[in-house]
C-alpha cells in the first residue's frame, strides 16, 4: 500500500476544492468585517447572505431561518438551551434518546442540574426510537423534544417525520441534530416537521469550524452569546465569513447528487458488510440492516478490543474509528452500543467503518481482507477467544 484508505467520513471529511476555491478569497483578498459599511464590508456581508441562502435551499427553509455557528456542537448547545430557558414559565420537561450525541446528553444533563426533567428514551436493538414511546413520554410541562435524524456511531435513521407529527400535534418545539444526515439523505425541515435543526460543515466536504442551525419562524430563539449585532443579534462575534462562504458552497454541492451518492456508499457499504460476515466469525452487525447511512457500517468482534483494531488497521494505511471521534479518547465502552443491548466486551470490540465518495470496491476487498488477519491475530491473543473455543470443542 502506498496511499492510505480514509473511511472515517462519520468524523469528518476533507475539504472539497470547489470549497476551498470557493473560500480562499475571504482570507486575503475579500477580508473586510461584515458590519463595516465601506465596499469591504458589504462584500463580505453579501457572501455571508448568500450561504444563509445556500443552507436555506439545501433543507428546504427560508434563509431568515438560518443562524451561522461554529459546530454542530453549538448548533446543539444553542436550541437546547434557548429553548429552556425561552419556555421556562411554561414547564421544565425535555424528552431526548439514550442514543444521541454528546453535544445533546450533556447539555440536557446540565439542565437537569439546573431544575430541569429530562426523559432519555430507550431504543430497540437496531437503535431505533419509537414514536409511541416519544408520545407516552409528553407531559403538560414538556418544552421540548430533541431527536437525532441519524445516529453517528451506528448509522441508524430515525422517524424523524412521525415524531415531528407527534410534537406538532402537541404544540412542542421539536429539534433534530442533523449533523450526519446533511449531504447522505434528502432533508426537508417541513416534510420531517421540524422546528430547529443542527448541522456542520465538516461532515460533507466543508471546513470545520463552520455550523448553522435552523430556527422555525415563530420560534423563540435567546441569544447566545451576547455582545455585537451579528446574527441579528442572536450571536455576537466577528463572523468567520471564509468558514461561512465553504459551509454553504459545501453543502450546495452535497445535496446537488444525493440520489447517486446514496447508490454509490449503499454498495460499498453492504458489499462491506456481507464480506466482513461472511468471513469472520463471532462479528455482528450493529444498527437497522437497511435503514442506516449509505456509507456507515459498524460491526462488533467478540473477544477483542477496537483499539487493538484500529492500531493494526493503522499500520496497514487503514484510518477508521472504534466509535465516535468526539469521544474516541474515552476508555468506556459506546453509550449508543450499550443502549442498543450490547454487554460491555462487546462494545468495546466495535469498529466503524464510514465510506466517502473516494472509496473503491479494492479499498473494501482490502479492508475486509486486512481486518480477517488482523481479527485472528488479536484473537489468538484472547484468552476470552481461548475460553471460547473450548467450550465448543
Amino acid at each position: 500500500m502506498t496511499e492510505r484508505i480514509y473511511v472515517d467520513n462519520a468524523a469528518t471529511t476533507k475539504v472539497a476544492p470547489e470549497v476551498l476555491e470557493a473560500m480562499l478569497p475571504y482570507f486575503t483578498q475579500d477580508y473586510g468585517n461584515p458590519s463595516s459599511i465601506y465596499a469591504e464590508g458589504r462584500k463580505a456581508k453579501s457572501a455571508i447572505e448568500h450561504a444563509r441562502e445556500q443552507v436555506a435551499a439545501a433543507i428546504g427553509a427560508d434563509p431568515k431561518e438560518i443562524y451561522f455557528t461554529g459546530s454542530g456542537s453549538e448548533a446543539d448547545n444553542w436550541a437546547i438551551r434557548s429553548t429552556a430557558r425561552a419556555l421556562k414559565s411554561k414547564g421544565n420537561h425535555i424528552i431526548t434518546s439514550a442514543v444521541e450525541h454528546h453535544a445533546v446528553l450533556h447539555t440536557c444533563k446540565d439542565l437537569e442540574s439546573q431544575g430541569y426533567e429530562v426523559t432519555y428514551l430507550p431504543v430497540d436493538k437496531y437503535g431505533m426510537v419509537s414514536p409511541d414511546d416519544v408520545k407516552s413520554a409528553i407531559k403538560d410541562t414538556t418544552v421540548l423534544i430533541s431527536i437525532m435524524l441519524a445516529n453517528n456511531e451506528i448509522g441508524t435513521i430515525m422517524p424523524i417525520a412521525e415524531i415531528g407529527e407527534i410534537a406538532k400535534a402537541a404544540g412542542i418545539v421539536f429539534h433534530t441534530d442533523a449533523v450526519q444526515a446533511i449531504g447522505n439523505i434528502p432533508v426537508d425541515v417541513n416534510a420531517m416537521n421540524v422546528d430547529m435543526l443542527s448541522l456542520t460543515g465538516h461532515k460533507f466536504h466543508g471546513p470545520k469550524g463552520s455550523g448553522a442551525l435552523y430556527v422555525r419562524n415563530g420560534v423563540k430563539l435567546m441569544s447566545f452569546i451576547t455582545g455585537g449585532a451579528q446574527e441579528r443579534m442572536r450571536r455576537a462575534g466577528t463572523e468567520n465569513v471564509p468558514g461561512i462562504v465553504g459551509l454553504g458552497k459545501a453543502i450546495e454541492l452535497a445535496t446537488a447528487n444525493i440520489p447517486e451518492k446514496q447508490e454509490k456508499l449503499t454498495a460499498l457499504r453492504d458489499a462491506y458488510i456481507k464480506k466482513v460476515l461472511e468471513t469472520i466469525p463471532y462479528s455482528h452487525l450493529n444498527g437497522h440492516p437497511t435503514k442506516r447511512l449509505p456509507g456507515n457500517a459498524n460491526i462488533s468482534f467478540e473477544f477483542i478490543e477496537g483499539e487493538g483494531m484500529l492500531l493494526c488497521l493503522d499500520m496497514k494505511g487503514i484510518s477508521a474509528s472504534s466509535g465516535s471521534a468526539c469521544t474516541s479518547g474515552s476508555l468506556d465502552p459506546s453509550h449508543v452500543l450499550l443502549a442498543i443491548g450490547l454487554k460491555h466486551e462487546e462494545a468495546h470490540g466495535s469498529l466503524r467503518v464510514s465510506f466517502g465518495e473516494d472509496n473503491t470496491t479494492d479499498d473494501v476487498n482490502y479492508i475486509a481482507d486486512s481486518l480477517k488477519e488482523i481479527v485472528e491475530r488479536l484473537r489468538m491473543m484472547s484468552p476470552l477467544y481461548e475460553e471460547a473455543q473450548k467450550s465448543r470443542d
